[in-house]
């Protein structure tokens, strides 16, 4: 509700108890109005509600004939949502977490701080420790990664003129026309030789914008047991947010 009122939305006059006959199931149906929509939008929320967003002039009736007649659309939405994996469970202290390629118990020396292999991290009182740890390890990424790239640069001739490091959910790295290297935070929690490997697939790039022949040959020049690493990658993809290349 709040998100709701920051960006303008607000609910819409309609019966309490709304919902949506999709399939065998009663989908909840809820309905608010946005004055700066130019359409109505069906959206499916992650609890399996149905919302329709109602434009500036719009009507209930209007909007509720507008998501009858998405049924199908919220069906394969439905089934997706069925099929998502579980929730990540909670780091605690006790779980094993990956860190410089190795399973690493979270140990607590003390109120209030945890011991992360050779990292101590100031944590609230929380009961999962996952978001102060993992910004100690994008933290440590932004200042790891970058000059190991430009390091591989130099030692191979290839041009970068900026290297960042993100929060992708779906990709180890890339490289741009433009000679940006974008990497995944999480190849701090990779063993080196890996993620060795994944910035010179994006410095290779630089020579072949392109996954063919041509670019696995230079691949195999300047990383010869790449193999190996592919390897270790597709078999912790789960471990990593099963990110790709792309």
């Amino acid at each position: 509700m709040l998100l709701d009122l920051i960006f303008g939305l607000r609910p819409a006059t309609h019966p309490a108890g709304e919902w949506l006959a999709v399939g065998v199931r009663r989908v909840p149906l809820r309905m608010v109005r946005h004055p700066r929509a130019r359409r109505y939008l069906l959206r499916l929320l992650p609890d399996g509600t149905a919302r329709v967003t109602i434009p500036r002039g719009g009507t209930v009736h209007e909007a509720r004939s507008f998501a009858e007649r998405q049924t199908r659309w919220l069906e394969s939405q439905l089934s997706r949502l069925d099929h998502q994996p579980p929730a990540s469970p909670a780091w605690v202290v006790g779980k094993p977490v990956w860190f410089r390629g190795e399973e690493v118990t979270l140990q607590s020396p003390a109120p209030g701080w945890v011991q992360l292999a050779g990292e101590s991290v100031r944590v609230p009182e929380t009961a999962d420790l996952r978001p102060a740890l993992q910004n100690h390890l994008r933290r440590l990424a932004a200042r790891e990664l970058p000059p190991r790239v430009l390091e591989l640069a130099r030692r191979h001739e290839v041009a970068v003129t900026r290297v960042s490091v993100r929060n992708q959910r779906t990709r180890w790295g890339s490289c741009s026309r433009r000679g940006v290297i974008s990497l995944n935070w999480r190849l701090i929690q990779l063993p080196g030789f890996v993620s060795d490997y994944v910035m010179l697939h994006e410095l290779m790039h630089r020579r072949q914008l392109n996954h063919s022949a041509a670019f696995w040959r230079e691949v195999e020049r300047v990383c010869p047991d790449y193999k190996t690493a592919e390897r270790w990658l597709k078999q912790h993809a789960a471990l990593l947010s099963q990110a790709v290349f792309k």
